[in-house]
């Protein structure tokens, strides 16, 4: 079960024309706005990754106006876990799991999912978060992400096990989020 206490969210590359093109775009940036909104809610530290944005392009307005408090990691390796400085963000975060979405479901979502596990990390792939531009290369990812032993969860799912309780004071919140 994830804790909020726990756990934390990494936002991989929403970024230029490509979060446009992927499969379902306008469905899986909404419902990485919700996934943001509710980590926010939550108190949740989040990591937010730009794959050479200098080329793709910024984060989309909407998600970047979700995460102005916080500063992208840009990077050129697919692997976030290659880059200094997003390790060294997971280190300082001080969390043992971690939700993951963004594009390429296939490429750097993938990519940095495994690695993230083979540092032995729990990681949960936030299914309804994640895109490709062509949904069978992310029903790919999934199954080898399953296959390596990553969790497989969706957003109103892992929102909801995070706040754990109706009384609690996020609920409300995350409740509004979801509805």
């Amino acid at each position: 079960m994830l804790s909020k206490e726990g756990t934390g969210l990494i936002v991989i590359d929403i970024q230029g024309n490509l979060a446009h093109l992927v499969h379902e775009s306008s469905t899986v940036i909404a419902n990485c706005e919700k996934l943001i909104k509710g980590a926010t809610i939550l108190g949740l530290p989040i990591v937010w990754l730009e794959q050479i944005p200098a080329k793709l392009g910024p984060t989309v307005k909407s998600i970047s106006r979700l995460l102005a408090g916080n500063i992208p990691i840009p990077k050129f390796t697919f692997d976030a876990c290659a880059e200094p400085r997003f390790m060294q963000a997971i280190g300082e975060a001080d969390k043992t799991s971690w939700l993951v979405c963004g594009i390429e479901a296939h490429i750097c979502v993938y990519q940095t999912t495994l690695h993230l596990k083979q540092l032995n990390y729990d990681v949960e792939l936030v299914c309804d978060c994640i895109a490709s531009r062509n949904p069978k290369n992310k029903e790919l990812a999934i199954r080898k992400l399953l296959s390596a032993g990553v969790t497989i969860t969706g957003v109103e799912m892992c929102l909801y096990e995070l706040v754990q309780d109706c009384r609690a004071d996020e609920f409300k919140g995350i409740l509004k989020l979801i509805k």
